[in-house]
């Protein structure tokens, strides 16, 4: 009979539920783990050389000096205000890469009523490099967002929108101060206040050089320009941000989230520290700097970076002697790219759900959550709904916007947020000590660091140890490959010259001449003048092509660098997708894998199992026997289905008797076969390898090493 446990009449829960130790915990868990490295099975050690704990306590976070401090006071940790999102929610953002002012304004339109509240747009590259269509060729106008060049346009772009109801944000590359004047000039045409606008029109060279891997321009000039478009916004009292610190450009080429904030960091000092040298008050430009930071798979990671983000930032700017409340940072979060896949997108919308779930709680104050179909076709009405809509529901039904620095007290993300922000102080420093940011660009520094993590990064997605379901674990052996719909260039193109053309010879000599006279006072005059003169010439007529280059008539050359490859971790497997597509048009059928069942069914079918999973991820047709008794009649099966590889399925003690049987039979009637083995019994390898085996598949095995080198045997890859 079972003992009997009755409680007192009075509970004791001192003495019933004694309150044990970490070291009491400890010692029970190494005894579960049998002799096996408590360090090496519980402490995950991640790309940022964090160590992970299995569990924190109380006595992790003891020290921490932040731990007490409250929201909206002192370095912002728990946020930037008092009341967190409960007063002021973050903004719904989405990004616009349509190429014409009148599709762009239908998409604004149509998306304001249903939910979006802050307008991000972005610019093609030749109107971001101050050239006109008509200057520019094919191929280029209209291909990363939106092409505009004159005031008209930009009526048509914001027709039936009021600027003072949503904040407008528009990214002008290395330098805003031509698309700035562009639209101050159409503020002032419709009589709309810049004091009245908020939002930001940001430049961002660093950001440019490491993407294109060079700047048109001068640094001197570039810098010179952002000074006179924030002095603009200071002069106009207007809160429209004007300087632009991406972390994208390292996000979406594979750092890590320490390297990431260290390096925007950096960035944001050197910037600072140029507009003071230019003159500006110190609180001014504070106040006009807007972080973008990518939001990456790794909630608490996520959490933890943008926590330690105003940390730092308000730990920078108190150096700089900034006003307590002019050291509030602000982070605009964009879900990344760097996880988005093109097989099985619609995993793309749960990836970005919890994404933009860590934003939240990490307190950004604006999101972009990214369209599933963003990273390979021009996002339509119900991708960007779909995207949208992900916020919503976490606000409006999750009530996220109800809970004050919901990450404030965990043990966990308190001691990560420590952790990052000494690790990204850390680099930050060496970025310093070596010259500042530009310097380790141009030294290759940071290209080589980021580099580092994203091999690393490749070489763990390769052997599955990081999985993105869908692509390189699950995949959907039915899935049909999602129509690419691509932009018609050469119309764009053709629309936005004949456009430009017609615009530049609108009016009679008198208002031509008085552009060419704005124009020349511009070329001539190097201070805060220019900008009356710039802002009268686009009101006359002007293009923006046209006052870029009076702006820029000293010619001063930029320079090149090394850039950051930006890249999508699913794409080296899509390769291996598309290569079996396309051998299934050219031959009527995909690679096939035969699996050589052996035995009974307990007996191959776990290693079958993940057989048919590893050569899914590679777009192989699977042909899954019920088992076979005998090597003959494997090999009839195996010889007859005219597969391109044979994976033998069984156990290790039954493999010294079966393959070399297998792999003898299948070779004398064609070497091009390839012979794989379901395991890797590590005493029986040589044989086996002598025997003819020509590859292994197991936990850990280099997945995409396997797949490519059986495509390129059977000519799907050149």
């Amino acid at each position: 009979m079972a003992q009997e446990v009755k409680l007192g009449d009075k509970p004791d829960l001192i003495k019933d539920f004694p309150v044990l130790s970490f070291d009491d915990w400890k010692k029970q868990v190494e005894k579960d783990l049998k002799g096996e490295s408590f360090d090496k099975k519980l402490i995950t050690k991640t790309y940022e050389e964090i160590n992970l704990q299995p569990l924190y306590t109380s006595n992790d976070i003891k020290n921490l000096p932040q731990i007490n401090n409250f929201p909206g006071f002192q370095n912002y940790l728990r946020g930037s205000n008092v009341s967190g999102y409960t007063s002021r929610s973050w903004e719904i953002a989405q990004e616009y890469n349509q190429s014409l002012p009148e599709d762009l304004n239908e998409a604004l339109r149509s998306d304001l009523k249903r939910g979006l509240n802050s307008i991000n747009i972005v610019l093609d590259n030749p109107t971001q490099l101050g050239i006109d269509a008509d200057q520019s060729k094919t191929g280029e106008v209209g291909k990363d967002g939106l092409s505009i060049s004159g005031v008209r346009k930009m009526q048509v772009l914001f027709k039936d929108i009021d600027l003072t109801n949503q904040p407008i944000n528009i990214s002008g590359g290395f330098s805003s101060l031509p698309i700035t004047l562009l639209f101050t000039a159409y503020a002032n045409e419709t009589r709309t206040s810049l004091m009245n606008i908020k939002g930001s029109i940001t430049s961002d060279p660093y950001e440019y050089l490491l993407t294109k891997g060079e700047l048109p321009i001068s640094l001197k000039q570039i810098f010179d320009e952002m000074k006179l478009a924030t002095e603009l916004m200071i002069k106009s009292n207007s809160p429209i941000k004007t300087i632009g610190v991406s972390g994208l450009p390292f996000n979406n080429a594979g750092a890590n989230a320490v390297q990431e904030l260290a390096f925007a960091l950096a960035t944001a000092v050197e910037y600072l520290n140029e507009m003071i040298e230019r003159g500006l008050n110190v609180d001014d430009v504070a106040k006009r700097i807007k972080f973008t930071f990518g939001i990456g798979s790794f909630y608490f990671m996520e959490v933890a970076k943008l926590r330690a983000a105003r940390l730092l930032w308000s730990k920078i700017l108190e150096a700089y002697k900034v006003k307590e409340e002019n050291q509030k940072i602000f982070i605009h979060g964009k879900t990344s790219q760097f996880n988005q896949t093109y097989f099985d997108p619609f995993v793309n919308s749960l990836r970005t759900t919890t994404e933009a779930f860590s934003a939240i709680v990490g307190g950004v104050d604006s999101i972009q959550t990214n369209p599933y179909d963003e990273s390979f076709n021009d996002s339509d009405d119900f991708s960007r709904r779909l995207a949208r809509n992900t916020q919503i529901i976490l606000k409006e039904e999750s009530h996220l916007e109800q809970v004050i620095d919901p990450a404030g007290g965990s043990y966990f993300v308190e001691k990560l947020t420590d952790d990052i922000a000494n690790a990204a102080w850390k680099l930050f420093q060496t970025i310093e000590e070596k010259g500042g940011m530009l310097k380790a660009i141009q030294s290759g520094i940071v290209q080589d660091e980021i580099v580092k993590i994203s091999d690393l990064k490749k070489k763990d997605f390769a052997k599955r140890k990081s999985v993105l379901v869908g692509t390189n674990m699950y995949a959907n052996p039915k899935e049909e490959m999602l129509e690419i719909k691509n932009k018609d260039l050469s119309a764009i193109y053709k629309k936005r010259v004949e456009y430009i053309q017609k615009y530049r010879v609108n009016g009679d000599n008198k208002k031509h001449n008085s552009i060419l006279d704005k124009l020349q006072k511009i070329a001539d005059t190097k201070s805060y003048d220019l900008i009356d003169s710039a802002v009268d010439a686009f009101l006359e007529g002007a293009s923006l092509g046209e006052v870029s280059k009076s702006i820029r008539a000293s010619g001063e050359k930029g320079f090149s660098v090394n850039p950051l490859i930006q890249f999508r971790l699913s794409e080296m497997f899509e390769e291996l997708r598309i290569a079996s597509e396309n051998f299934e048009k050219k031959t009527g059928s995909k690679p096939k894998v035969f699996l050589a069942t052996m035995g009974p069914l307990k007996q191959f079918k776990g290693r079958a199992d993940f057989s048919r999973a590893f050569f899914e991820v590679g777009g192989f047709e699977i042909i899954y026997p019920n088992g076979f008794a005998t090597t003959d009649e494997a090999l009839k099966s195996a010889i007859d289905s005219k597969a391109q590889a044979v994976v033998i399925c069984s156990t290790d003690d039954t493999y010294p008797e079966l393959v070399p049987a297998i792999v003898k039979g299948i070779k004398e009637k064609s070497k091009d076969v390839s012979v794989i083995l379901a395991g890797y019994p590590k005493d029986q390898i040589e044989e086996h390898k002598k025997s003819g085996v020509d590859d292994f598949i197991y936990l850990g095995a280099d997945a995409h090493l396997v797949l490519s080198t059986l495509l390129k045997k059977i000519g799907a890859i050149a």
